[in-house]
């Protein structure tokens, strides 16, 4: 099939694919000039990104501007923080490549389970959140349960964050190793993307998230839609993928399977749309909103910009399929990472520099919107809700400078997550969830909704969560009902018995947030 002039040069007169997998190179061979302007605009992007970052710095007073922007952030910003936050590496890379070789079935997780998040978080959970003035999510356990649960679920939520976080940086490092043709390995790219987005938000926090992120949703937008223009036409047109991905079966979506398959499926959904709900950075933006009709809106207009997106690189990945099928077949056949590699590849073999620079934007401005998020919003948490209680009161000055010393340690410890780890960046994101899911939702929703909802139901409910979780995850992990269900279910039954058992430990909800309870009309507290 005839490809547009592009940067890519074959190294004999076969087909580019041939050489991909024949000569054991893992990317098309680029030419010294274009690959030294590729490399150029890269560079320049990272730079106007990072300078972006640094400026929102001057926006920063004291904590409450570094963690929630002050509470100032119109609709439009908002939206892009909600947007950009979510629409990461996992789903132009790795959610585009299972739909490649899944269909609709193999993503229930994202974007269906990550869209109905945002979604529920908006319609039962957003105002609750905004109206309580809290700096973290874990500031909500503690003033509806006392320190213990707020130390225990701050944990659990922080440690929740390595696997997405470390899917990101896992992703910088495979742009950095495409771009460089192997030059910089997986590994070394992983650590340089590391440092470029501790740079920027270790000094603006949400600020720098929300200005990176308004300015990065505007080049995925048009990178992604443009490179899917070019992908038409080398593709045969919309109808001609279309066609084939559904005569290949690829929009089943319902499991065709028996019960296991049915669970499964479940399982998968509900780890994203409700192993979400608990998480600092979808706390951070909605009460980054200058008022709670803007936190509302932004969760529900970034959820259906987020799934109407989420579809453009799935398509994009099924036209290389038919661009270039022996390319996408020995990837697939290698599996792991490597399919990961689909539209990277496609975009170097097949289309012209001036499209690799707008792709290579918006695939790094997927990243970057998402890792900045992904890296504060844990720092805060654990800062606020597991080190400050045990360090005292400190003043703003103190405070700031501790967020920005943890900001740099948990960076740290990402690095070395994704360093050893070899699971796709669907599967670290999913795996991520799984925690929260069974450890920290329950407690939340009821403490909102339940008035009899005590410490003691919370701790009982979180700690049986998470041990249920655990034990089918070393001893049962292929029964027909996922770990997680039976976590979930475990934490359900322990919330119940717990909050209506005789009370062994003492209710330590604080009266002011009963009475703020009582205004949001969320269970009478």
């Amino acid at each position: 099939m005839q490809s547009f002039p592009s940067a890519w040069e074959p190294l004999h007169s076969c087909g580019s694919a041939s050489i991909l997998l024949d000569s054991g190179a893992k990317f098309p061979r680029i030419r010294d000039a274009a690959m030294t302007t590729l490399v150029f605009f890269t560079i320049a992007y990272l730079g106007v990104t990072i300078a972006i970052g640094l400026y929102a710095a001057k926006f920063v007073s004291n904590a409450k501007d570094y963690l929630v922007a002050g509470r100032n952030l119109p609709l439009y910003m908002n939206v892009a923080t909600v947007f950009a936050t979510w629409f990461g590496a996992e789903t132009v890379l790795s959610v585009s490549a299972t739909f490649v070789v899944d269909g609709l079935g193999g993503v229930p997780a994202d974007p269906f389970g990550a869209t109905f998040c945002l979604i529920f978080v908006a319609l039962f959970f957003a105002r609750a959140f905004y109206r309580l003035d809290l700096l973290t999510i874990g500031d909500f356990y503690r003033k509806r349960y006392g320190r213990g649960v707020e130390v225990l679920t701050s944990l659990a939520v922080t440690i929740s964050y390595l696997g997405w976080t470390s899917a990101q940086l896992t992703a910088l490092g495979i742009v950095f190793n495409s771009l460089s043709q192997g030059a910089i390995s997986l590994d070394q790219g992983i650590l340089m993307g590391a440092v470029i987005v501790l740079v920027y938000t270790t000094m603006g926090g949400m600020w720098s998230v929300a200005l990176t992120d308004l300015f990065q949703s505007v080049v995925i937008v048009i990178g992604l839609f443009y490179v899917a223009w070019l992908a038409t036409g080398l593709a045969g047109g919309v109808e001609a993928v279309v066609t084939h991905a559904s005569q290949a079966g690829k929009f089943d979506f319902w499991p065709k399977g028996g019960s296991k398959e049915w669970w499964a499926f479940v399982a998968a959904w509900a780890t994203l749309a409700i192993g979400s709900i608990p998480q600092q950075d979808v706390f951070q933006r909605v009460t980054s909103a200058k008022n709670e009709n803007t936190a509302v809106r932004g969760s529900l207009i970034g959820a259906a910009a987020y799934f109407l997106l989420a579809f453009v690189p799935m398509y994009l990945a099924y036209s290389a399929l038919l661009v270039n099928p022996e390319m996408v077949g020995g990837l697939l056949k290698q599996g792991g990472r490597e399919v990961q590699l689909i539209l990277p590849n496609l975009v170097l073999s097949h289309m012209p520099l001036f499209a690799q620079v707008m792709f290579f934007g918006a695939l790094l401005s997927a990243i970057l919107s998402t890792a900045s998020g992904a890296l504060l919003a844990p720092t805060a948490l654990f800062t606020e809700n597991v080190m400050k209680p045990l360090f005292g009161r400190l003043d703003d000055k103190r405070f700031l400078l501790t967020l920005r010393v943890v900001l740099v340690f948990f960076t740290a410890g990402v690095l070395i997550f994704a360093l050893n780890n070899t699971s796709t960046m669907y599967e670290m994101v999913q795996n991520a969830y799984k925690v929260t899911l069974v450890g920290a939702f329950v407690p939340l929703a009821c403490g909102i909704y339940w008035h009899r909802a005590s410490t003691q139901g919370a701790l009982v409910s979180s700690l049986t969560g998470l041990a249920a979780w655990t034990i089918c995850e070393r001893f049962f992990p292929e029964a027909d009902i996922p770990p997680q269900i039976w976590g979930l279910f475990a934490s359900s039954i322990g919330m119940i018995g717990g909050s209506l058992a005789p009370q062994i430990v003492k209710d330590a909800r604080q009266d002011a947030f009963a009475d703020r309870g009582r205004e949001t009309g969320s269970g009478g507290h």
